[in-house]
């Protein structure tokens, strides 16, 4: 098997803002044609399941508008160029819930959107969390706090009450960290 069966002639940004860019190659399938492939570029970002003192799970209630809905997730945010992803798991964490956490564990990383973005995800286990500091909202983010029981939290994500894929996939990768107890 080819490690590499694509090859790339030329790439260029065609667009760009602020939160992501979009990479326009000119390529070679492995048939052997030439084409054109788009691909979002973006900074990677962490998601982080904050688990308070009492075993219970930190969410947010944030509002998106790309889907003008209201969705539940754990805190979360873009790796900030210089930022480490632990680094940048602190920080969300203080400014989004406002928490500090006793021990942040790495679970796993994973591709958010492989088919056409590369960004990449790093989930991390927040234990010990205090809500004891003042959030730091962006003025674009709309959210309120919530904590849960983990079987609720967990609850939610297995019936689609958290639309929020990454968020979903999070809870159920620490699940086996989680002191689950009957909600």
């Amino acid at each position: 098997m080819d490690k590499h069966p694509y090859k790339t002639l030329s790439s260029r940004i065609v667009w760009s803002c602020p939160w992501y860019s979009v990479r326009q190659d000119e390529i070679v399938t492995p048939d052997g044609k030439q084409g054109v492939y788009n691909t979002v570029t973006k900074q990677n970002a962490v998601w982080i399941v904050p688990v308070t003192e009492a075993g219970e799970i930190v969410l947010i209630h944030n509002y998106r508008y790309t889907v003008d809905s209201w969705c539940w997730e754990v805190p979360a945010g873009g790796i900030k160029p210089g930022q480490t992803a632990l680094e940048t798991a602190v920080a969300e964490l203080r400014e989004e819930i406002g928490g500090t956490a006793v021990h942040m564990q790495l679970i796993n990383q994973f591709y958010l959107s492989n088919g056409f973005c590369d960004e990449v995800g790093t989930i991390f286990l927040a234990a010990g969390v205090k809500l004891n500091q003042p959030t730091e909202h962006e003025p674009t983010e709309v959210m309120t706090i919530h904590t849960f029981p983990a079987a609720t939290a967990l609850h939610m994500a297995r019936t689609g009450e958290i639309t929020d894929a990454p968020s979903a996939l999070a809870l159920f990768m620490c699940e086996p960290f989680l002191d689950i107890k009957a909600s």
